[in-house]
């Protein structure tokens, strides 16, 4: 590699920063908007893994398969490996501070010879996860409506009125079209909300943790908590202790990922080769502490563990966390308006975690656009002429995640199949860029402010491997005995649509596509 050419920091009389000058090495030129601070990123990186939203879906069904141990200490289990993807991860993205983030990460990592097929694959995981992503927050978002609505009318003992799945999909899809709606906005409206985004979560979290048990009744002792191992294996089908265990963990990777947000972001954030890596740390610190509050919370106001799954409770067996706090609530109050605002506070964090995700999806949509790596690039790189917002590819990722939620009318288990093909296309993602840089060679590396040095070998490593046993455990069957109404459609769903973008590459796609396409004239140096 050359000697690094000198840049101009200076475009006309603005001062040019660090990362848009980096950005310029890389052959791209400041395209969007430059205004978003260090805390608004975190905001939106926070946003986008959430305190509730990843928790409160899987807690009961996790809770269930081996009892309260191993959900307990699964997220911290959990949240340790956890930091080894994300310190890895914030090493990259400090030395590529672009919007096309992992899939632009893994092109210039794995060099010119690979490059091409690694950006092409993390592009589509990642395509594929954030799309998937909106589809989950939009159906437990539904979820949590539909316990409020229940709980408001009555409750399911008192004639209560339970949405069907008609008028489920109605929400699903109704969060969906809000969110892209919200996204057609200048970005300043969006890292708006995504400040009042984390401190509701803040607050809304500390509410909860301390205030749960202290409203409810009686509380678990804590060898319940720490130490009970209970199977279920009458309901799940589950009778091997180490695979409930496993499937126990589900919840924890399930939570524990969507911090790349910031790097999603970075082209539109000031001082990103030093304020992106803080973002993704930032978050993973804040959801890790948080997080375990929380299902502490919840696990130590279970009032009755067998009757949160009965069908015939206040809450139709269909929610246990809205069953929890409504057991707190009533059994102290005598009725349940302290749930249903809890349950809004936790409705709300679905909202604001769906509309980051949007974002995000986006972002990803149009830098794979602007390299002309996905049908009708011309289409979906297009910016909106006023707010300098990719608007087409907002509403292509909304089309998508309403198609994917259709389902809903016939099928029961769509969050399963939408959560696995989210967890592992999004995660799976992450590997392509962490491996690269595991075996790249380091002369080929120009660092950014946030630099590992000879950690990153270790680290890139303990990452990777827990990148791929993540992706498995999302592919096991969750019921037994698997029929048509148990079974883990993601495998098949992936395997199809990983099939086809395969094929497409094999046929077509490797004669032209190189990965990211620079946009300014090519410059000496190290990238």
């Amino acid at each position: 590699m050359g000697t690094e050419t000198s840049f101009v920091e200076v475009r006309g009389n603005t001062a040019m920063d660090s990362a848009e000058k980096r950005l310029n090495e890389l052959g791209y030129k400041q395209e969007l908007r430059r205004e978003m601070t260090m805390f608004k990123t975190l905001a939106i990186s926070f946003s986008t893994m959430t305190l509730f939203t990843g928790i409160t879906p899987l807690y009961g069904s996790s809770l269930q398969y081996a009892g309260p141990a191993p959900l307990v200490w699964g997220w911290l289990v959990v949240s340790f490996f956890t930091w080894f993807v994300g310190i890895a991860m914030a090493e990259i993205c400090s030395s590529f501070p672009t919007t096309g983030s992992l899939y632009f990460w893994a092109a210039h990592l794995a060099g010119p010879k690979w490059g091409p097929f690694s950006s092409w694959c993390c592009a589509w995981l990642e395509t594929i996860g954030l799309i998937a992503g909106i589809g989950t927050q939009a159906y437990a978002g539904s979820q949590t409506l539909q316990s409020i609505i229940l709980l408001s009318t009555g409750t399911n003992k008192g004639g209560g009125y339970f949405a069907p799945k008609w008028l489920f999909l109605c929400m699903y899809i109704g969060l969906t079209v809000i969110w892209a709606a919200l996204n057609t906005f200048a970005l300043e409206v969006i890292a708006f909300i995504d400040i009042i985004s984390i401190w509701w979560q803040v607050i809304g979290g500390l509410v909860i943790v301390i205030m749960l048990p202290l409203v409810a009744l009686t509380t678990k002792s804590a060898s319940f908590v720490f130490t009970q191992l209970e199977l279920a294996p009458q309901t799940t089908g589950v009778s091997s202790k180490p695979y409930a265990v496993i499937l126990a963990f589900l919840v924890s990777q399930y939570s524990l990922y969507g911090y790349d947000a910031a790097a999603h972001l970075t082209e539109e954030t000031k001082g990103a080769d030093k304020n992106g890596p803080i973002a993704i740390l930032g978050s993973i610190g804040i959801i890790s502490l948080f997080g375990w509050a929380y299902i502490l919370a919840l696990t130590f106001s279970i009032q009755d563990f067998g009757y949160l799954y009965d069908v015939n409770n206040e809450t139709a067996g269909a929610f246990v966390p809205a069953q929890i706090l409504y057991d707190a609530f009533h059994g102290r109050y005598h009725n349940s308006a302290g749930a249903i605002i809890l349950l809004f506070v936790i409705w709300g964090s679905f909202f604001f975690g769906g509309l980051s995700i949007t974002t995000s999806a986006a972002r990803v949509v149009y830098a794979l656009s602007r390299d002309k790596g996905v049908p009708f690039s011309f289409l979906w790189r297009q910016l909106h002429p006023k707010y300098k917002v990719p608007t087409n590819a907002v509403w292509l990722c909304a089309a998508i995640c309403i198609l994917l939620g259709l389902p809903i009318l016939k099928v029961n288990v769509v969050f399963t199949a939408i959560t696995s093909i989210c967890t592992i296309g999004w995660v799976g993602g992450y590997a392509v860029p962490i491996f690269a840089r595991l075996v790249m060679p380091e002369k080929n590396f120009k660092p950014g402010p946030f630099y590992l040095g000879k950690a990153r070998r270790p680290i890139c490593l303990v990452a990777f491997l827990w990148i791929c046993y993540t992706c498995s455990v999302f592919l096991l069957p969750t019921m037994y005995p698997i029929t048509w109404d148990t079974f883990n459609y993601a495998p098949v769903a992936l395997g199809v649509g990983l099939g086809l973008i395969m094929l497409w590459w094999l046929l077509d796609a490797r004669k032209w596509f190189k990965g990211p396409v620079r946009n300014i004239d090519a410059q000496n140096g190290k990238v």
